[in-house]
């Protein structure tokens, strides 16, 4: 496994056995050791991964994120002690790939790692995925209903992504954590079921489809129909 890895973490003891451990798996591994130099080294030059802590120095990780998101998809794992599921969802919701909270086993940290590089494959990044009057360009990262944008957040379009790519299929709520959110959720599972919901308002009922269908005790499925 190669990439080039970016980790923003103020802890000198911990920043280097992640990178120790990162090197030895075959990653190039840069570090900063708060927000700002971080950043600054995002913006000057090409990683593949982010590992973000949330309680940094400078600039915090929440605002790092925030700023990496006006301009990059780049797959961003947070790094906190932090285990709370609100401090959880502010972090996925604001744009963040994963969340591993401290202490970590570095074999846990791997396995996010590859996933999260993963579900960055899916279709080819020149894709254009449509569904009847829906059409989400991969590249561009912008969907449309007809010639109308669409105002999705990060975690939305990922969302929609992954169930254009598999219309037509029936998508358990523990593989929709997987792909979407890049791990597998141990606990609950209703967070689904929000952005569900939010994609539901923004294109079933703003524009008079049915493209997300619920399939009870299973999970969900997207194609045209009716209700």
């Amino acid at each position: 496994m190669t990439g080039r890895i970016l980790l923003i973490e103020d802890e000198e003891k911990l920043a280097r056995f992640v990178e120790l451990e990162l090197s030895y798996e075959g990653y190039q591994v840069d570090k900063a050791g708060d927000g700002r130099t971080g950043l600054a080294m995002l913006e000057a030059g090409e990683y593949d991964l982010l590992l973000l802590d949330i309680m940094l120095p400078e600039l915090s990780g929440m605002e790092v994120l925030r700023r990496v998101r006006r301009s990059s998809n780049l797959p961003v794992i947070m790094l906190t002690a932090r285990d709370s599921v609100v401090d959880k969802v502010t972090g996925l919701d604001s744009g963040a790939d994963d969340y591993v909270t401290k202490p970590f086993a570095i074999e846990e940290l791997l396995a996010r790692i590859r996933t999260a590089l993963r579900v960055r494959g899916g279709a080819a990044p020149g894709a254009v995925l449509r569904l009847g009057r829906l059409t989400l360009d991969v590249a561009g990262h912008a969907a449309a209903m007809d010639s109308t944008p669409l105002d999705l957040t990060k975690k939305e379009f990922d969302l929609l992504r992954y169930m254009l790519e598999n219309k037509g299929i029936v998508l358990t709520r523990d593989a929709l954590l997987q792909h979407v959110w890049g791990y597998e959720y141990d606990g609950e599972n209703s967070v689904v079921g929000v952005y569900i919901r939010f994609l539901r308002t923004k294109l079933d009922e703003a524009f008079g489809v049915h493209y997300i269908h619920t399939v009870r005790g299973v999970g969900y499925i997207m194609k045209e129909g009716t209700p």
